[in-house]
């Protein structure tokens, strides 16, 4: 068939929803209308078997029985792929279910699109080695359950209450204080301070100090009690020539490498709201302890991941010559993957979770969510919406949701309650802290006219944070330009019951413009300038210019005249050159358009001259170059070069006027002259001569 990449295999479950095979034929270009069957995963397999074995790319609209499809497939030995959409819970199912084909329609238009580009990958090598970190009793309680499957070793924390050392050495033990974890999967460093005197792993248990000492300070633990222990060092001197015990050991700290971790302690080592892979923390819970070991055992092996970002440290506004400008990466990021490096930031690969938060707060576009890039979503948005247009569908609503929990929200509310209405159309992201004002304002710019994004709770606040305010940014927008409220709205929501509330009590006062029809590009401040000026184009309401809300990536930078000297400072620590000086001229000058409102102009003007202005400007003046200040040119009083402004010299000379170092004849009029006038000055007069040794 023409019209769809795949074979399109239909199902209404068993007639519990209406599926129109000829709408959705003719929605999708196909040359005839689609066979519906009944029973595809029982009675009419037959019909899934002889569309296998064509070898065609197979599109099947039902996502419950995919496991048995992939299995059938391989039974078959088909050579085409397999894909899955859910029209059941996302559309038929639901109370509007008969009023859905549109959305239908829509749904399979973008399950049959070509699968994301391939990045690279980054790779973790994990060979099992286990630490266990914490109280005794725990420790080696999980250290002798897991000793057979993992190369296991037990770090116990001074604190900790005293436990008995098993008999058998099976795996390093040692104690310790202060300890400090780092790193991730396969490549975990551990330091910690030996503050016991006894050393446990050089200890080899005869018990000879516990015999020795008359207070008893030492236990079956082997680890003195500094409350009981009087300094009489018998134990010292019972361990002998074994050197297990040390009251005077100068160098205690201590040093690991390992490949996983299993920190029991109530106090985590690693404090960044999303762990790296291979570091668990159950803490007390015994059911988690239970599941964090279950998952330790199957960590072992080649592993790899998508490298989830770009990073074009040329566009980067983190610093400048020491600095700090922007941050915001750095904030965000719940990895801790993330740090600065000089006047830029530098991202380790192997913490970084994907959640393309860094990209959708990113100001300039130097972070960039590569998988799935913008490009990617925006193709799913644009096919989405024209097939749901295309099919007679209207008052479109994205209802943008995570690949886990919110999946699993979105299904529970198609199975038990009424849907989600037949307008509402689900698209799946990766993480949803992903989601800027890039991509939401894209929907609105495709033609909806609402945009939802859900969070099951599972997402830290920060991320949240965030998405409040891209939604703010881009209503502010749509607002000014005459398009009503209530285009975008963030959905908390762990329970379907209060899903089904909020999604079903929907207003929707709002205006689209007539969809685009141009392609997203992965360059963050270009497709935002192809979306402004589409929307500009089809606003009820002309403006040229619309006031944001302080932190915005857009905006102008104010300059008191009266203070700035035009010492150009501020145009060396621009990082996106909307600040620039004129070669012919003493003149500050500034794109708009360029501007991210990173404030590295604003911290480096050594007269405090400079503030920022956060506002998007809708005018071509955005893209050219203006004014800020400008003085008059001074000119050398030797030469009559120009070489500075008046006001510059002016101040410079009123402050300098009354120094010790400048009390000598001529001293001040130097400062008049140009570099080079000012040497030869020098040179010829005679009295600097002891100054200058010359001879």
């Amino acid at each position: 068939m023409s019209g769809t990449r795949s074979k399109l295999l239909l199902c209404n479950c068993n007639r519990t929803m209406q599926v129109d095979g000829a709408a959705i034929a003719k929605a999708l270009d196909c040359d005839k209308a689609l066979a519906v069957s009944s029973e595809l995963c029982r009675r009419d397999v037959a019909a899934f078997e002889g569309a296998a074995r064509t070898g065609e790319d197979l599109l099947i609209a039902c996502t419950q029985e995919a496991p048995l499809f992939r299995e059938l497939h391989a039974q078959f030995k088909c050579t085409g792929d397999v894909r899955f959409a859910n029209i059941r819970e996302s559309a038929g199912w639901g109370e509007e279910g008969r009023r859905a084909t549109a959305k239908t329609a829509a749904l399979l238009a973008v399950a049959d699109l070509p699968a994301p580009q391939a990045v690279p990958a980054v790779s973790y090598h994990s060979q099992g080695r286990l630490l266990i970190v914490g109280d005794g009793a725990a420790a080696l309680h999980w250290a002798d359950k897991l000793a057979d499957q993992l190369q296991v070793t037990v770090l116990i924390t001074h604190s900790s209450a005293a436990a008995e050392l098993p008999s058998e050495r099976r795996y390093p033990i040692y104690s310790g204080d202060n300890v400090q974890l780092t790193g991730y999967l396969g490549a975990f460093v551990v330091a910690w301070e030996q503050a016991n005197a006894i050393d446990l792993e050089v200890c080899t248990r005869c018990n000879a100090c516990i015999k020795a000492c008359p207070e008893q300070a030492i236990d079956y633990d082997y680890q003195v009690d500094p409350d009981k222990c009087k300094s009489h060092r018998l134990c010292v001197k019972a361990c002998g020539e074994v050197g297990a015990i040390d009251f005077t050991r100068q160098d205690r700290s201590r040093t690991g490498s390992y490949d996983l971790v299993l920190d029991l302690g109530e106090r985590p080592l690693m404090t960044a709201q999303q762990p790296p892979q291979g570091y668990f923390a159950p803490r007390g819970d015994a059911a988690a302890r239970a599941e964090a070991a279950r998952e330790l055992v199957s960590m072992t092996g080649e592993f790899e991941k998508p490298k989830y970002f770009v990073y074009k440290e040329t566009l980067c506004a983190h610093s400048r010559s020491g600095i700090t400008g922007c941050t915001q990466c750095i904030d965000i990021c719940s990895t801790a993957a993330i740090s600065p490096d000089g006047d830029h930031v530098k991202v380790e690969p192997h913490l970084c979770m994907g959640c393309g938060g860094c990209a959708a707060v990113c100001p300039s576009g130097a972070m960039t969510y590569a998988f799935p890039r913008l490009s990617d979503l925006g193709t799913r948005l644009k096919t989405l919406l024209a097939t749901y247009s295309k099919s007679g569908g209207s008052d479109a609503c994205v209802l943008f949701h995570n690949t886990t929990d919110g999946r699993e929200l979105i299904n529970r509310l198609g199975r038990r309650g009424k849907g989600l209405p037949a307008r509402v159309m689900p698209v799946e992201v990766t993480h949803i802290a992903a989601l800027g004002i890039d991509a939401l304002m894209s929907a609105i710019a495709y033609g909806a006219t609402q945009v939802v994004i859900l969070s099951a709770h599972s997402e830290p606040s920060a991320y949240l944070e965030s998405l409040a305010r891209e939604i703010e940014y881009a209503q502010t927008i749509l607002t000014a330009l005459g398009y009503g409220s209530g285009h975008m709205q963030l959905v908390e929501a762990n329970d379907s019951s209060v899903l089904e509330t909020a999604i079903w009590n929907l207003t929707n006062a709002a205006k689209a413009p007539a969809p685009a029809t141009y392609n997203l590009s992965n360059d963050k401040r270009g497709t935002l300038d192809f979306i402004f000026e589409h929307l500009v184009k089809h606003a009820p309401r002309s403006i040229d210019e619309i006031a944001l809300a302080t932190g915005a990536p857009y905006g102008s930078v104010e300059v008191a005249k009266d203070k700035c000297t035009l010492c150009m400072a501020c145009v060396g620590a621009c990082p996106a050159r909307a600040l620039l000086d004129a070669k012919a001229a003493p003149q500050l000058r500034f794109i708009e358009r360029n501007c991210v409102q990173c404030g590295l102009c604003e911290r480096t003007c050594p007269e405090d001259a400079i503030t920022l202005s956060p506002r998007l400007l809708l005018t071509k003046e955005a893209r050219i170059e203006r004014v800020l200040n400008e003085a008059e040119a001074f000119g050398c009083v030797k030469c009559g070069k120009a070489f500075s402004t008046r006001q510059m010299i002016d101040n410079m000379v009123g402050r300098l006027a009354g120094h010790s170092m400048f009390a000598e004849p001529g001293a001040i009029e130097r400062l008049k002259m140009c570099a080079d006038c000012r040497v030869v000055d020098l040179l010829q007069n005679a009295s600097h001569g002891s100054v200058l040794n010359l001879k």
